[in-house]
């Protein structure tokens, strides 16, 4: 388990893909909590 590892999320960075353990980030996030208050 390391950066050759796909399954992990230090392998996901290293090979630059999202999954599981590596979600992309909400881009919209701000927008959301500042509609709710």
């Amino acid at each position: 388990m390391g950066k050759g590892d796909k399954k992990t999320k230090k392998g996901k960075i290293v090979k630059g893909t999202y999954g599981a353990r590596r979600p992309r980030k909400n881009k919209n996030k701000a927008l959301h909590q500042a509609k709710e208050k």
